[in-house]
């Protein structure tokens, strides 16, 4: 899954899931339940009561929270604040970091974590770690690139056609009263990338032109110039057509609110667009004539250590991640040359990673056709997936998967896959995104384990699962730790082998070839942003240990420069579940059920990685106990 990118999340430098997911009680395969340790010599009512009281507590917290977010209500599939966008000023960060604090104080003077549940100790430890979480990232909030790759100048259009949903005419005006407040979230976020820019942060001057080019995409098309209809005016089309034909409202009605969609459009969307694109040509005299990592910004290395803190969740050090990518890149190096020998190869290594990115055998046509086939074939895979997985899980998902191409205005040749969640309330599907402009950079031995990542059992089915839980705090439901959701989804792909997939060589090859990738970030991340690699450096290390397409190599080693830290998650996270479950199956022997393995791991909600390995160890415990 690549990546971060909601309101909400700012402050706390998480993936922000947006859906409903409830944990798990003591009474499925993968909950918490049962006291603590702490908690055992208290009577049981009382770690009851307290534990109820919590989860009550935190539950009006968090609709406190929400409240800061009519975008992430909407995401919620709620239409509370329907009209109106978040508020994106320093000032508003601000309020929302005091508010964390008086929370964290108040949740700290009113409970006694030794009168907690597990369950309960587990929430009461997380919703403080998110405050800490805030606390760095508030630290560094003029570090990040403002209008690089995901920023609300893609962010926003994407939202209003994806995520705002017209079931009414008052849905439909709530849509215009939205897209007439696009020129204040874009003022907004200019002053703010202003400042940066007046302490030295400027993005690299790729992702200014990179930028500049999804911002005029937006504003291309009608109603803002002959041709087609622009991405957001076929959209509002689209929904209004829709109430026409479900009665809602009538053709006189269906005229005015197009015609108030288009004088929006162009009398406020369009202006805003303009300006920015006008001070991103301006601006980009001043940024370095050479892409830089972080650690060439002002307080730039401090700025990286809490990056990875925040992608990681963990304590390691920038060398001692870039140490496990390299002996990482090692190991499964050594298990690609025993698929080349397989497959009757005569040369070397890199010469069959250059068979691999060269030889049209692995890719479809670059027409619409070819691109059907590629979603034709993902959806075999999930289907394939699909009927495998009660023998590895218990707890199965039941909201939908589609796969879809991503939309033109935001697609870049070369792109990462990535998955957004469906509606907690099933009205939404959750969807696999791939970006399908240039088929020459989209790999078919590739696609059967991105299939795994992104849908099922990856991202959608952990986060469809949390969605349809019961059991814990509603703001469980919402945090996402990167190195959780992301180490989650590349486990998934080797677990796809142990399940029997992978029967074609190349395609075995390609999910070694996607977990290598993700080796490869730990090392070039690093080298980015903590040793002072050049961007042709880090394409370098990449062509030479990756069968990637030369194109998608480019587009990573970018996506890395201006996300600095977030590409270090995936395989972190990975090898911490990995290690989880051979801890499991080394302390409880004949009694280790992968299924029970994997309903706790999925059964709590996106966790850091020191609170999943701590239920985890609880839960092995109870297991030993059971005799």
């Amino acid at each position: 899954m690549g990546r971060d990118r909601f309101a909400g999340a700012r402050a706390l430098g998480v993936i922000a899931i947006f859906g409903t997911v409830f944990g798990i009680a003591a009474c499925s395969p993968g909950g918490e339940g049962g006291a603590a340790s702490a908690a055992s010599a208290i009577d049981p009512a009382v770690v009851a009561a307290e534990s109820q009281r919590l989860t009550e507590w935190l539950d009006a917290e968090f609709e406190e929270e929400l409240a800061f977010s009519p975008e992430r209500l909407t995401r919620l599939g709620r239409k509370d604040q329907y009209d109106r966008l978040d508020v994106r000023t320093e000032a508003q960060d601000d309020m929302e970091l005091d508010w964390r604090r008086a929370s964290v104080a108040e949740m700290k003077a009113s409970f006694d974590p030794a009168k907690l549940s597990d369950t309960a100790r587990t929430s009461y430890d997380i919703w403080e770690q998110a405050l800490e979480q805030a606390e760095l990232a508030h630290q560094f909030r003029r570090q990040g690139y403002v209008f690089a790759r995901g920023g609300a100048h893609t962010g926003l259009p994407n939202f209003m056609i994806n995520f705002h949903r017209v079931d009414e005419k008052a849905d439909m005006e709530a849509y215009i009263a939205r897209l007439g407040q696009i020129d204040d979230a874009l003022s907004q976020l200019m002053a703010r990338t202003v400042v940066a820019a007046d302490d030295g942060v400027r993005q690299p001057r790729f992702a200014y032109e990179q930028a500049k080019e999804e911002a005029q995409k937006v504003i291309t098309g009608e109603p803002f110039s002959t041709g087609r209809d622009s991405p957001l005016f076929a959209d509002a089309k689209s929904k209004i057509e829709a109430l026409l034909s479900a009665g809602k409202i009538t053709p006189d009605e269906a005229a005015g609110l197009r015609l108030q969609t288009a004088a929006v459009m162009r009398e406020q969307v369009e202006p805003a667009y303009e300006a920015l694109i006008s001070w991103l040509e301006t601006d980009i005299e001043y940024a370095p004539e050479e892409s830089q990592g972080a650690g060439a910004l002002p307080n730039g290395e401090a700025y990286y250590n809490a990056r990875l803190k925040l992608m990681t969740t963990t304590d390691m050090t920038a060398d001692e991640i870039h140490q496990l990518g390299l002996s990482e890149v090692a190991r499964i190096k050594a298990e690609m040359e025993q698929i080349k020998t397989q497959v009757g190869f005569a040369g070397t290594l890199e010469d069959f990673f250059v068979f691999m990115r060269t030889d049209p055998r692995f890719y479809l046509s670059n027409t619409d056709d070819g691109r059907a086939e590629y979603i034709r074939i993902a959806d075999g895979y999930i289907a394939g997936m699909r009927a495998k997985l009660p023998e590895y899980f218990g707890i199965l998902p039941k909201a939908d998967v589609v796969v879809k191409r991503v939309e033109a205005f935001r697609e870049e040749p070369g792109g990462a896959q990535h998955y957004f969640a469906s509606a907690p309330d099933g009205s939404r599907p959750g969807v696999f995104y791939a970006h399908l402009s240039d088929m020459n950079a989209m790999p078919v031995y590739q696609l059967e384990n991105i299939t795994y990542h992104e849908a099922l059992p990856g991202h959608h089915m952990q986060i469809a699962i949390a969605q349809e839980l019961t059991g814990l705090p509603k703001f469980r439901t919402q945090y996402g730790f990167t190195a959780f959701s992301e180490g989650w989804g590349l486990y998934t792909e080797k677990l796809g082998k142990e399940m029997g997939f992978y029967t074609d060589p190349y395609s075995n090859f390609g999910r070694l070839a996607g977990e290598i990738w993700r080796a490869i970030r730990l090392v070039v991340d690093t080298g980015l942003h903590a040793k002072g690699w050049s961007e042709e450096e880090a394409v370098q290390y990449f062509l030479a240990n990756s069968p990637q397409p030369e194109g998608a190599i480019r587009s990573e080693i970018r996506r890395y420069i201006v996300t600095p830290g977030q590409a270090t998650a995936y395989k972190v996270g990975m090898i911490k579940i990995q290690d989880f479950r051979e801890k499991a199956r080394a302390e409880l022997g004949d009694k280790f059920d992968i299924r029970a393995f994997h309903d706790v791991v999925l059964g709590g909600g996106s966790q850091p990685m020191s609170v999943l390995e701590q239920r985890i160890d609880r839960w092995i415990e109870r297991v030993k106990a059971e005799g």
